[in-house]
């Protein structure tokens, strides 16, 4: 069993690597989703990650995904790169619909965006929706889609407004399912989300750990850096070695996913499990050795802090996923006893 990325993931990495660094800047970042940038990372190949290769994409999985997710972390990408891989899995088993052809295509091609949202409930708003091209949404096992400009959207405030987050008309969306032809086919693709998610949170807290590094080596109190104390040390420290303890169980996670082992379920839940302590922990430490300046808008480390805190909670948070392991590890909790 391998976990490690390949040569070629760590490769694409790094190709996206320099790309988001050249063009998605914390400035960039700030002024939020950009259709040029997101045409550059279909150029690439990232849009079409999951793609199937018949309609345009690389066909890869999700290893490769989390490598991909990981520096769209580190860069605070407003772009749904992982909301992309789920769309593509999801429409790669669509039943002889000529909607999801055409969106496949124009995922790989870069000319359309999807939003999707396939856990929590009916009336929460839907990420990226109001950048949106076209909307998945699910609703149990079923699965809607539709144009994004015939469902509705209307904006809607959230912590971070990278993210595009959108009300949608459901009345409008739940006209005439999808038909999918595995029975877990939304389930799966949640799961897949789920580890995406994870990912882009690992890459986002090396960021900040980067981020707060180079803050305490700059900035001096009595004479000496803050990074030469020992409690600024011991906290930092603390934070890397939460994030390369969650990296294996991402991988972990990713590998189940591809291979559809049985404890796939758990091994995604158990990866966002991790991600989102090491997320919370680094928000934590990341802003103590900032101060007061890191909740402010000039301060860069506010864009990433945003993102962790709204990610933690996408694709079900750290209480929900303890509670799926529980519940593979040990069975469904007992009823309560009658009053």
């Amino acid at each position: 069993m391998r976990l490690a990325s390949t040569a070629d993931e760590e490769m694409f990495a790094r190709a996206v690597r320099a790309l988001l660094e050249r063009r998605c800047t914390p400035q960039d970042v700030r002024a939020g989703f950009a259709r040029k940038r997101w045409e550059e990372l279909a150029e690439i190949g990232v849009t079409g990650l999951l793609v199937p290769e018949e309609h345009g994409g690389l066909g890869l999985g999700a290893g490769a995904l989390v490598a991909v997710a990981e520096e769209a972390g580190r860069a605070c990408a407003p772009e749904p790169v992982v909301e992309a891989a789920v769309a593509a899995t999801l429409l790669a088993e669509v039943d002889e619909d000529g909607r999801a052809a055409e969106w496949l295509r124009a995922l790989a091609a870069g000319t359309a965006v999807p939003a999707v949202r396939l856990t929590g409930p009916g009336a929460a708003p839907v990420a990226h929706a109001t950048h949106a091209d076209f909307l998945l949404v699910a609703d149990g096992d079923r699965l809607y889609g539709r144009s994004a400009a015939d469902a509705g959207v209307s904006a809607a405030r959230g912590v971070d407004l990278g993210r595009g987050l959108g009300h949608v008309d459901m009345s409008m969306l739940l006209d005439g399912p999808l038909a999918v032809r595995q029975e877990r086919a939304v389930s799966r693709a949640a799961r897949l989300g789920t580890v995406g998610a994870a990912a882009d949170l690992l890459g986002a807290v090396r960021a900040m750990l980067d981020l707060t590094v180079s803050h305490a080596r700059q900035r001096h109190q009595f004479g000496r850096p803050i990074g030469s104390y020992q409690a600024v040390k011991h906290q930092l420290a603390d934070v890397l070695i939460a994030v390369e303890f969650a990296q294996p169980v991402v991988l972990r996670a990713a590998f189940s996913h591809d291979h559809d082992l049985p404890s796939a379920g758990r091994d995604a839940a158990m990866a966002k499990v991790f991600a989102s302590d090491a997320a919370d922990l680094a928000g934590r430490s990341c802003l103590q050795v900032h101060g007061a300046i890191g909740y402010t808008e000039e301060c860069d480390l506010a864009l990433w802090l945003r993102r962790v805190w709204a990610l933690s909670a996408a694709w079900g948070d750290a209480a929900h996923h303890r509670a799926v392991v529980a519940a593979d590890l040990l069975g469904p909790a007992p009823a309560p006893p009658c009053p």
